[in-house]
């Protein structure tokens, strides 16, 4: 076949794109929001699309701490969003949801390495009682090192599946009670398992003590945003796992308009069409 007939890369083609657009638009994108990065598991042992090898998560926090980045808390986050505080120069909150054990064991030393914190919404249920979760212990020696831990829930039900309002309530406030219990420290901040909720959900979460709750929601976040919907970016791992975080880092909102593009065309009932916009 001649070189002439060869077809490039679709990856190669959209990056392409990305970086021509980019030079209109990363001008523009001052002060677009706090980027909230959203991570699972840490390991070398599962395959699997939440899953990142501790090489993928080293060289990630490699360019953070090399880009300038500073790690900030959610409630520095929300202190911002609601109250214009002034956050520190090229803030980004680092996430982690469910509070697997790989998240102590391989995550948290390459985290100190880079001088970062982070985030752990934690399930309730399952710390200290499941091998494949942190204990409590583990728990608390990362929280006295200036680490969060904020509700997962209390064993992860999706809850908009839950018909009932007490169950409901009760996911949210003994999560919440528990790690007030052993943390001795006042909880606000919640993650929807499964990225799941509605407006219910929203004013069940707001009755139950919160401040504010995580989707995960592509996109970043600005002041005056509404707090109990929260956009993430979260990270896969797949091909090219690194160059894939790098574009959702820094082309957040042209993600994000891809993918309200694509949700709005599938709505319509253009499906084939909707398929062909690919996003990282």
């Amino acid at each position: 076949m001649s070189l002439s007939k060869k077809r490039l890369p679709l990856w190669f083609i959209m990056i392409s794109i990305l970086l021509l657009i980019s030079i209109y638009y990363l001008p523009l994108s001052s002060g677009s929001g706090v980027p909230v990065l959203n991570y699972h598991q840490i390991n070398g042992e599962a395959h699997n699309v939440l899953t990142l090898s501790p090489q993928e998560f080293d060289a990630q926090m490699a360019y953070l701490y090399k880009s300038g980045y500073t790690a900030i808390s959610p409630k520095e986050l929300v202190d911002h969003l609601q109250y214009g505080t002034i956050l520190p120069e090229n803030p980004i909150l680092i996430t982690f949801d469910d509070g697997y054990e790989d998240n102590y064991r391989v995550a948290y030393p390459i985290l100190q390495k880079y001088h970062f914190t982070a985030t752990f919404f934690i399930i309730t249920d399952f710390a200290g009682n499941n091998d494949r979760y942190m204990t409590w212990k583990q728990i608390s020696e990362m929280y006295d090192k200036g680490f969060s831990f904020e509700s997962h829930t209390l064993s992860h039900l999706f809850l908009t599946n839950i018909s009932n309002d007490d169950d409901i309530l009760s996911q949210l406030i003994k999560s919440r009670e528990s790690l007030e219990w052993h943390l001795k420290q006042k909880i606000e901040y919640l993650a929807y398992p499964g990225g799941m909720y509605d407006q219910h959900i929203i004013e069940l979460a707001k009755q139950a003590g919160y401040r504010a709750a995580f989707t995960i929601n592509l996109g970043r976040d600005a002041i005056n945003c509404k707090l109990f919907t929260l956009n993430r970016i979260p990270i896969f791992a797949a091909s090219h796992s690194f160059l894939r975080f790098w574009l959702r880092l820094n082309f957040t909102e042209i993600f994000m308009y891809l993918q309200n593009l694509k949700d709005s065309l599938t709505r319509l009932g253009a499906p084939k069409i909707a398929s062909s916009i690919i996003i990282p």
